[in-house]
């Protein structure tokens, strides 16, 4: 087949890349299950409970890592019988039940992780003000997944109730986070926080505007 006069779209050609970009990151998903004697989507899960101390309930994983419920469910039970992570009760309804870590499973991810993956290495090419504009790019494309429920929101400065974008006049730390009362700047802008809040939809989108007016 000959290649075409015209390219296709730009908008078709970036979903190419993008996928090209996916694919290095499978690779390392697999390099990391090889050594943590997980499988990726095992792994994902333990990642995402990470940084989550009151744990998930299982409706929560299965959207966030874009599965099914009856997959995340095997997974889990794979991952409790293994040791890596364990249910708990919440509150005092006996069938809200949410999944933790267990210690075990934080140890997995501290031995699991690998001292450079190929998407850190790639990243690493680029120059730091292009790094900063692909964060931005990438912080851009969340938040429009995010409004069109495509994925949950999730636990970035952009979204959350403690983020006041362009709170001040210094070009290197433009930005302020009230919950530790501290200016930062572009680079340091989160895409996963542990310290997050989410903005009630009005003030995400007040946030927002800010944010892309500055």
């Amino acid at each position: 087949m000959e290649t075409p006069k015209n390219p296709t779209s730009v908008n078709h050609r970036i979903r190419e890349g993008l996928s090209r970009i996916a694919m290095a990151l499978r690779i390392d998903e697999w390099n990391r299950s090889k050594t943590s004697g997980v499988n990726p989507t095992q792994l994902a899960i333990l990642d995402l409970l990470g940084g989550r101390q009151n744990g998930l309930a299982v409706k929560e994983i299965a959207a966030n890592l874009g599965v099914s419920q009856p997959t995340a469910t095997d997974s889990i039970a794979a991952l409790e019988r293994k040791g890596f992570v364990a249910k708990r009760s919440v509150g005092t309804d006996r069938r809200g039940v949410n999944v933790g870590l267990t210690p075990d499973g934080h140890s997995l991810l501290e031995v699991g992780e690998p001292t450079q993956s190929l998407a850190e290495r790639t990243v690493e090419a680029l120059t730091e003000h292009e790094q900063e504009d692909l964060l931005i790019m990438l912080v851009k494309m969340i938040r429009h997944l995010q409004e069109m429920d495509a994925i949950p929101i999730q636990r970035m400065c952009a979204s959350c109730r403690y983020f006041a974008p362009f709170a001040h006049s210094d070009a290197a730390k433009p930005h302020h986070c009230n919950f530790v009362d501290a200016a930062f700047g572009q680079r340091d802008l989160r895409i996963d926080c542990r310290e997050h809040e989410a903005a009630d939809p009005a003030s995400r989108a007040a946030i927002w505007d800010v944010f892309q007016q500055g």
